[in-house]
């Protein structure tokens, strides 16, 4: 009902906007004949020709009306009125004279249409083409003037790139009534483009040079208008804007995320620039027919759907047309916030969105029979490892017990594959969260034996920017003025974009055929602390001078650094450069089953110490308690 009413709302300006501009252009017709006469004569009509003047009038209408229909002159944004619609109105005009000519000459033994100077002709269409293309101009023009006029609150802004990209920034800051920029220049690269214009900014000069040039131009923020470069151009760009001064520092997103937004690049799509873009990983580059080709049509379940992760996977899901998206979680407020951003983003694919615990085996299971998913993506889990260190039992039942629910239905309901999302702390684990999550890897091995059904599991590491990762913790210390604290200088994780990691989920799970582990390639691991001072930097402070880092203590079952396979492991390649098989040696379905019912008695009962006992024996390289360090 919204999007109708929204849809009358603007068919309504449309209308409007004809409307006005149709008698606009009557008027100012009108007023060109009389004005052509006028300066045909100096100023002294004879009185005889104002008997021509009413059907030159009515012919000029009847000709030159239509025609600016044609060009599509009643039919643009007041906002982004240019060139193009200055050309259209060239050739609108011009046709219009040579149409209203020739009539003439065919009219010429009409009285009204004979006897008077042909020259007024040229002269009306003159003055056509000055107050009809005056008007639609205005607004344009009053709006850059007085921008110009409200300079003093707005930012000073350097342009990083001088492309088409950059350019169009440019002119949409200056058509925007609403923009808080000031452009001041551009900065380039290339020499070919040194000291030309772009709209009467000029091109100041290299990357390298931004630190000089802020302080000359006094500039606040820096847009880097780079939608195709690489990570290493806008770190570099950001790098040297940090050394001028510069702390707003904005970016346009990369060009794929433009297209899927169906945007342009205007100045309501800048983002700041984020930590995801400065690790120096390339984003993966993904073959996205076969992910088509496994999601459309299919009516897909994402279990943790409101989580960091799964949330991801219900955005990218839905770009592949799947025929029902089915989105699980126990988070009320998280489900509701994913059910406001599909319905807005999404609003013609079919939705349902499921308030529900994993260990609730019988709403679980009148999930499935009601809906009959294709494909399940188990995203559903606890995460942090100090409190499930602190909570083994909580562990157990959602992460291991959860997990063998819901596999354990899809399997009988004959799901198509079912995609286990596991993580880095599974290899030799020193947590319980790392030890449920080999674990839930463990039950999708033995019960791919059973049937039809392919479980499938991807390992990868820590998502940026996700809730209760250290990106988040950190802002909020820096925010209060530090200091920010790190369990030790040695700390290094892995860390991947959560698009990229789900695009590459989505990947696997299209390529796995049944018992794979497979793991996702996250580049190098990064140390904490050199994140910790690249993120002060990037706030526009001193690292050890405005913001000082604290080390503490590793917490339980905290490794120094992340594992991505066991010793025993290898790993086979796959079509997809960015994505590994783990060779995972097989399981055995009786110890595994005996374990579980034992861990399901000792979770029931909270027994710490016999839950990590019993996952020992389950998992021989698992080592609770143990902090891991490199040589």
């Amino acid at each position: 009902m919204e999007d109708f009413f929204r849809k009358i709302l603007i068919e309504k300006r449309s209308l409007s906007r004809l409307v006005f501009f149709l008698l606009s252009d009557a008027i100012l017709i009108s007023i060109s004949v009389l004005l052509a006469f006028a300066v045909r004569f100096e100023g002294k009509i004879p009185i005889h020709y104002f008997s021509n003047i009413p059907g030159i009038i009515i012919l000029t209408l009847v000709i030159t009306i239509p025609i600016f229909y044609f060009f599509k002159l009643y039919y643009f944004s007041w906002d982004f009125v240019s060139t193009t619609e200055l050309i259209s109105l060239i050739k609108a005009t011009g046709l219009g004279f040579l149409i209203l000519t020739a009539s003439f000459l065919v009219l010429r033994d009409y009285p009204i249409f004979s006897g008077f100077p042909r020259s007024t002709l040229f002269i009306t269409y003159f003055f056509v083409f000055i107050l009809c293309g005056a008007i639609r101009f205005t607004k344009r023009i009053y709006r850059q003037a007085w921008g110009r006029r409200e300079k003093e609150r707005k930012e000073r802004a350097l342009i990083v790139g001088a492309g088409g990209a950059g350019e169009q920034m440019l002119r949409n800051i200056l058509n925007s009534r609403y923009s808080s920029y000031l452009p001041i220049g551009f900065i380039d690269d290339s020499p070919a483009k040194r000291g030309l214009l772009i709209h009467g900014l000029k091109i100041l000069g290299r990357i390298d040079d931004i630190p000089q040039i802020a302080k000359e131009y006094n500039i606040d923020t820096l847009i880097i208008a780079f939608p195709s470069a690489g990570s290493e151009i806008i770190k570099k760009a950001e790098k040297r804007g940090i050394e001028g001064g510069i702390m707003n520092i904005k970016y346009l997103p990369p060009m794929d995320e433009l297209i899927d937004g169906a945007d342009k690049t205007g100045v309501g799509i800048l983002r700041e620039i984020d930590m995801e873009d400065l690790l120096g990983r390339e984003t993966a580059v993904l073959d996205q027919k076969p992910i088509e080709d496994f999601i459309q049509n299919k009516k897909v379940l994402i279990t943790g759907g409101a989580g960091s992760i799964g949330s991801e996977l219900c955005r990218q899901v839905a770009k592949f047309k799947p025929s029902l998206l089915l989105v699980l979680d126990q988070d009320e407020t998280g489900i509701f916030n994913i059910s406001s951003e599909l319905k807005e983003n999404f609003s013609k694919l079919d939705t349902v969105f499921l308030i529900a615990d994993i260990q609730d085996e019988k709403k679980i299971n009148q999930i499935f029979e009601k809906f009959r998913p294709n494909l399940i993506f188990h995203a559903a889990a606890y995460k942090h490892v100090p409190l499930m260190e602190e909570h083994p039992d909580e562990a157990i039942k959602n992460n291991i017990l959860g997990t063998e629910i819901v596999a354990k239905i899809a399997l009988k309901c004959g799901v198509e594959k079912f995609i286990f999302i596991s993580t880095d702390k599974a290899v030799n684990p020193t947590s319980v969260m790392g030890a449920s999550k080999r674990i839930g890897e463990m039950i999708c091995w033995v019960l791919n034996q059973k049937n039809n059904t392919k479980f499938i599991s991807v390992r990868f590491g820590n998502v940026l920017n996700s809730r209760g990762s250290v990106i988040p913790i950190f802002r909020e210390q820096i925010s209060r003025g530090g200091p920010i604290k790190i369990t030790h200088k040695d700390m290094e994780r892995y860390f991947m974009i959560t698009k990229e990691a789900c695009l590459l989920v989505l990947q696997a799970g299209a390529i796995g055929e049944g018992g794979e582990v497979f793991v996702l390639d996250m580049g190098n691991p990064v140390r904490i602390v050199d994140l910790a001072k690249g993120l002060i930097k990037r706030s526009g402070f001193e690292p050890g001078r405005d913001i000082k880092i604290e080390y503490t203590v590793p917490r339980p079952g905290e490794k120094f650094f992340e594992e991505i396979l066991t010793a025993e492991e290898g790993t086979e390649a796959t079509k997809n450069q960015k994505i590994f098989m783990a060779k995972i040696s097989d399981v055995d379905e009786i110890k595994l089953n005996s374990g579980l019912e034992k861990l399901k008695k000792a979770a029931d009962n909270s027994e710490k110490e016999k839950i990590k006992f019993i996952l020992k024996e389950l998992i021989l390289s698992y080592k609770p308690n143990i902090i891991k360090k490199t040589g």
